[in-house]
């Protein structure tokens, strides 16, 4: 028998229960998940994005980022996306745009990814509406694949912060506020980071045996493929990073250096391998069909010399940067093409950067490898502005690697420049939340311990203020009345780079048919009609219009004053068989 001795203050001594304390319970699995790192790292991500693309999330419907030429195209492609997966999947790159032409779609980058999303709404106002919500989303996820690929490399929580910051938020980025296919980098860092995670690689440990994760590897290349579907603007060179880093895999695995050497990991990747090199060629048919009818669409050497970005162009802030726009202004002016050339991945990133190279969490020897990796990106970045004329650079790849001829915009390597800094970026700040760790731990105090790693958030938000933009967002404009219900084949005019856009996003209202387009592309026949168009409503144009399956048109009173198409509004038409009415500020000419 045991017995219980009691104090006589004790609660026992009174008759009352004990007041030991009590074994805390294990928290529940709702909330394990929503504490867990990964959690918090995403609702963070859109909560930043809502922060510093503001205020796109203040008026989703009516206002849209940057200008209202680019932007509308791209609501668009993503609406037609949805349109088309919801009508006829079989055809969709053969949308509404640029009639009578077929696979207009890949007159530029698809955006194809985000057709699911294209699904939800319809109308003008839900494209702008969607175009917003994707745009504020594709920051989170630029920010949300840095910081995952940099943890799962090794870094601190701190460091991935910075690289999180960088990637998603560089100066760079904000020349292309209205290039929703440049600014959606996030699956390329997220793959990334999957496909490390799956070979259980970081640069701190490098491969740890038994520790490749068959599900991590498909589901980075199937973050890759997807990528892919989003256009060749940045994918084509991923798909060449991505092949790099197989060749050094392979040629570890042959050496003996590979610790993950297993049948698993092999029919990983072989699986995933197909499926994006599948995604690939589906993706790269409508293009080569392009190519084959219109042989003037490939780019030409004169065309990467254009949008070639000098040297300077790497410190230099695009006009949308709150920080720096203003004081680059001068040299901005010395550029010929501004969205293309002002590079700059931002001073601070720069400088940890440099800290990198000497003081690190990663090996020595890595960060020669990610130095080297840096400036060789930023060497072909140059394009033929780099040393040489870029003779061994991008110039020697145009020529060489299938895909790249298409590509006129070598600035936009850039991108890789952005990752890799951020990547040095964070082991410096790794390293030295190691020693302010140790230091903090010699005299554990915890107020000095709270100090410390609130010191480590300051490059985080040094950086975060070098982000800080002023990027417009000027009202859409509103579908006129005229296009409401109207069945097409339909030509609005004016026609041309300026008004054509917003015909596009008016178009989105049922997806006539509309001779209206604007793209990277535009077949000759584009032009053929809006020369012909010119004398609109003369005996010829409408004869042609006619020949060509057009049905309709609608002339813009508000928009034609000033362009070639100033006298359509008026003259007989009753002669020819044609209905005139007014309909708003339009007039409807249909036979």
């Amino acid at each position: 028998m045991t017995t219980l001795i009691s104090d006589p203050e004790s609660p026992q001594a009174h008759g009352k229960e004990g007041c030991a304390p009590e074994v805390p319970k294990a928290p529940g699995r709702i909330h394990r998940v929503l504490a867990h790192e990964w959690t918090l790292a995403a609702v963070g991500s859109v909560l930043l994005a809502v922060l510093m693309t503001w205020p796109t999330a203040r008026h989703l419907a009516t206002t849209i980022p940057q200008d209202v030429y680019d932007p509308l195209l791209q609501a668009w492609q993503i609406a037609w996306g949805g349109h088309a997966l919801a009508t006829d999947p079989a055809d969709i790159w053969d949308a509404n745009a640029f009639f009578p032409e077929r696979l207009s779609l890949a007159y530029s980058d698809s955006l194809l990814g985000y057709a699911p999303l294209g699904m939800i709404g319809s109308g003008a106002s839900a494209a702008v509406a969607r175009y917003n919500v994707i745009y504020v989303l594709v920051h989170a996820l630029a920010f949300f694949g840095a910081y995952a690929l940099t943890r799962q490399l090794g870094s601190r929580i701190p460091g991935a912060l910075v690289a999180g910051m960088a990637f998603g938020y560089a100066p760079w980025r904000l020349a292309h506020g209205g290039h929703l296919n440049i600014l959606s980098t996030g699956g390329i860092a997220l793959a990334l980071a999957m496909l490390a995670r799956g070979h259980g690689f970081s640069l701190r440990d490098g491969y740890r045996a038994g520790h490749p994760r068959l599900g991590w590897i498909l589901a980075g290349w199937a973050v890759a493929a997807w990528q892919i579907t989003l256009g060749f603007g940045l994918g084509i060179s991923f798909g060449y990073v991505l092949l790099v880093i197989g060749f050094i895999m392979a040629m570890g695995r042959l050496r003996g250096h590979r610790a993950d050497a297993s049948g698993r990991v092999l029919i990983g990747n072989l699986s995933g391998g197909a499926l994006f090199t599948v995604t690939t060629a589906l993706m790269a048919r409508p293009y080569l069909h392009i190519t084959e009818m219109y042989p003037d669409a490939r780019r030409t050497v004169a065309d990467l010399a254009l949008y070639s970005p000098p040297l300077r162009g790497m410190l230099t802030a695009p006009a949308e940067s709150w920080l720096w726009g203003s004081s680059h202004q001068e040299v901005r002016a010395t550029l010929a093409a501004p969205a293309e050339m002002t590079l700059l991945p931002g001073f601070v990133l720069i400088g940890l950067a440099v800290i990198g190279l000497g003081l690190s969490a990663w090996h020595p020897r890595t960060r020669l490898w990610l130095g080297g990796a840096t400036v060789l990106a930023g060497y072909l970045a140059l394009g033929t502005q780099a040393w040489g004329g870029g003779k061994y650079g991008y110039l020697f790849l145009f020529r060489h690697l299938p895909g790249l001829d298409a590509i006129r915009t070598p600035g936009r390597l850039v991108v890789w420049v952005t990752l890799l800094l951020a990547v040095l970026a964070a082991g410096a700040v790794s390293a030295l939340c190691d020693r302010m760790d140790a230091i903090a731990g010699e005299k554990p105090d915890s107020g000095r311990r709270i100090l410390v790693r609130l010191a480590m958030l300051a490059p985080v938000l040094l950086i975060g203020i070098e982000c800080f933009n002023v990027t417009p967002h000027p009202r859409a404009p509103t579908t006129p009345a005229a296009l409401l219900g109207e069945r097409g084949p339909v030509l609005v005019l004016p026609s041309d780079m300026m008004t054509d856009p917003a015909v596009m996003l008016w178009s989105t209202n049922g997806f006539p048919r509309i001779v209206n387009g604007s793209s990277g592309f535009s077949p000759a026949s584009q032009e053929r009609i809006r020369t012909v168009s010119a004398s609109f409503p003369s005996a010829e144009s409408i004869d042609y219009l006619r020949t060509i399956g057009v049905r309709t048109v609608i002339v813009l009173r508000d928009r034609v004053p000033g362009t070639r198409w100033q006298g359509a509004a008026y003259g007989s038409v009753a002669e020819f068989g044609v209905d005139r009415r007014d309909v708003g500020t339009a007039v409807v000419f249909s036979w």
